[in-house]
């Protein structure tokens, strides 16, 4: 009796391939482009809207979405401590660039920083703690 291949995806998935490979370029357009709104709208501080705003606003959803696709490449190949310390830098950084612009001393944004990413590792540790064996391979 011959096997049927294995599904391309898991079989709790409720999504096809086809929409997976959408969200794959959809998730880091979007949030790219939330986050250049953040902080172009932070850097403003309700003033007018200028030329050097918007620049910056789509140099910052550039430099993330850039960011976001790198570390979402990367952070799956490693063992489960490294793959929640670069989650981690990555939001740390982020936020870090944001708060900062808020005219906020460089301590200050440091300081916030490490705060925003000591949360996020807490998370992302227990998540990849409970869901992945040391090597970094998912059991559920």
């Amino acid at each position: 009796m011959a096997h049927a291949a294995p599904a391309p995806h898991a079989p709790n998935d409720v999504f096809s391939a086809r929409a997976h490979r959408i969200a794959a370029w959809a998730v880091p357009v979007v949030l790219g482009l939330v986050y250049g709104y953040w902080v172009a709208a932070v850097r403003r501080s309700g003033g007018p809207i200028t030329g050097w705003n918007l620049l910056l606003g789509f140099v910052s959803a550039l430099a993330f979405a850039a960011a976001y696709v790198a570390v979402r490449a990367l952070a799956p190949r490693m063992k489960r401590e490294l793959h929640a310390l670069l989650w981690t830098a990555f939001a740390g950084c982020a936020f870090g660039f944001v708060y900062s612009q808020t005219g906020a001393t460089i301590w200050r944004s440091v300081m916030m920083s490490l705060g925003v990413a000591a949360g996020f590792f807490v998370v992302q540790f227990y998540r990849y703690y409970t869901h992945e064996d040391g090597e970094g391979h998912r059991i559920r």
